[in-house]
């Protein structure tokens, strides 16, 4: 068995790569906050340090989960988008806001973005989706 991992289970497979709390929620600004500059995410709520984002994205990027680019219209920044494979991670982030709205009395979505969701969540991954296919 390869050193790196612990096992070959799945869910130990999707921890690794993505199973800490700062990975999912740069996760969850890129996909549902539509952020893209390491500034954007740095402004978060939750209050991420400079070393864990710069960190966190960084291993992102090695896992094949989001892109680094150089911003054409700032040269000094940098966009950070998701991949297919962290597109792929949607359904999961979903089902998290779902299980949190549905347990946690005071997780906030906007109302109009619930309707989507609740109304046709398929149709609103897809829509999300689209916003970064090329």
């Amino acid at each position: 068995m390869d050193q790196k991992r612990r096992s070959y289970c799945p869910v130990t497979f999707a921890l690794d790569v993505i199973g800490d709390k700062w990975s999912l929620l740069i996760l969850r600004d890129i996909l549902l906050m539509e952020k893209r500059f390491y500034h954007e995410f740095a402004q978060s709520k939750e209050g991420i340090s400079t070393n864990i984002l710069a960190n966190r994205l960084s291993r992102l990027e090695g896992a094949g989960i989001v892109t680094k680019e150089r911003d054409s219209a700032d040269k000094k920044r940098f966009i950070y988008r998701p991949t297919e494979k962290g597109l792929d991670l949607l359904p999961v982030v979903m089902a998290m806001v779902q299980w949190s709205l549905k347990y946690d009395p005071d997780t906030k979505v906007p109302q109009s973005r619930m309707d989507e969701m609740n109304q046709d969540l398929i149709g609103y991954m897809a829509q999300i989706r689209s916003r970064f296919q090329e």
